[in-house]
């Protein structure tokens, strides 16, 4: 869907618009702070803060991997199995080709999965550039291909016993603060600066507003996609890694179900479906409402599954209400 270049006005505009999603997800978060606060017991005790804090930075990650490509005009299928292969990667060097040497191994073996995650969105990002192979089929061929060779080759069968070095990444704090959540806060953070501050960021908003504009301005098109779908898989690889130290193990299909909700979080927080807009600091607060009705709702003893629910339904309003905004965009 082609869009209109960015001029003066529309950039005041967008301005303004981004401004208003920034407040509309602040006050959503507080909103649902409040609320779970006279309902829940013992939701405002540090520690169920903390319990957040811990579970948050995986889906933080999975979804900031989920970000860049709608913003582009494309979607990325793969993240949750990129973030499990990158994982298993990391866990079987460190307990066989590097385990002799010693604390050297981990923090090779953490730079190997990433290097693979961000291969498989390298990937992902070539086919579609070179290819012309729409994003949604090349990344459900991904997710699948990675899915088979992580079944072929665990058999099925989780690794599990890490160094203690991964035990305090994914359990460990630093001033009080879960060190997950200072990872993924320190990402959405780069990824801020990378989308709003740079060139890069800049040709990956004017290929989702306008793909043909945009290769008729000089930008390399082909360049872009690559770079957009390696930032994912990056990103991918990094809550590969977030859920290896948490959980002090990795298998095939970890995080599966996260793959909807990271498109939900996306939407929920502005990004257009046809690409073109969406910004990190609504995603950062969209996430962390979606993190505050689950703890709230389990502290009252709903199910996970009506926590889904509830999710899903905020989903349906918030792009009921934004589709009239969409279709003039």
């Amino acid at each position: 869907m082609n869009k209109p270049l960015n001029t003066p006005s529309s950039a005041g505009i967008r301005l303004a618009g981004d401004t208003i999603e920034v407040m509309a997800m602040t006050a959503l978060l507080i909103a649902s702070i409040v609320f779970f606060s006279l309902l829940a017991p013992g939701f405002l005790s540090a520690t169920n803060f903390n319990s957040m804090s811990m579970q948050l930075p995986e889906l933080g990650l999975l979804s900031l991997a989920m970000l860049i490509p709608i913003i582009s005009g494309g979607l990325n299928l793969s993240v949750t199995f990129t973030a499990n292969i990158a994982g298993l990667t990391t866990a079987w060097l460190v307990q066989g080709l590097l385990a002799g040497m010693g604390i050297l191994s981990a923090p090779m073996a953490i730079m190997v999965g990433l290097i693979v995650g961000a291969a498989a969105g390298f990937l992902i990002g070539f086919i579609v550039a070179y290819v012309g192979a729409h994003p949604i089929l090349v990344s459900l061929g991904a997710m699948i291909f990675l899915q088979g060779v992580g079944e072929f080759l665990t058999r099925g069968v989780g690794i599990s016993g890490m160094p203690a070095v991964f035990q305090t990444i994914g359990s460990g704090s630093l001033l009080g603060v879960p060190i997950p959540m200072l990872i993924f806060l320190a990402a959405a953070a780069g990824l801020m600066y990378v989308m709003h501050f740079t060139r890069t960021g800049f040709s990956i908003y004017m290929l989702g507003s306008n793909p043909r504009a945009t290769e008729y301005s000089g930008i390399n098109v082909k360049r872009v996609l690559i770079t957009v779908y390696t930032l994912s898989g990056l990103l991918a690889g990094l809550a590969g890694m977030v859920m290896l130290a948490r959980f002090n193990s990795v298998r095939v299909g970890h995080g599966e179900s996260y793959l909807l909700i990271t498109v939900l979080a996306c939407f929920l927080a502005g990004a257009n479906p046809f690409g073109g807009f969406g910004r990190v600091l609504p995603l950062v607060l969209g996430l962390m409402s979606l993190q505050v009705i689950a703890s709230g709702m389990n502290l009252m003893g709903a199910s996970q599954h009506l926590a889904t629910a509830v999710w899903g339904a905020f989903l349906i309003i918030v792009m009921a209400l934004r589709m009239p905004f969409i279709k003039q965009s």
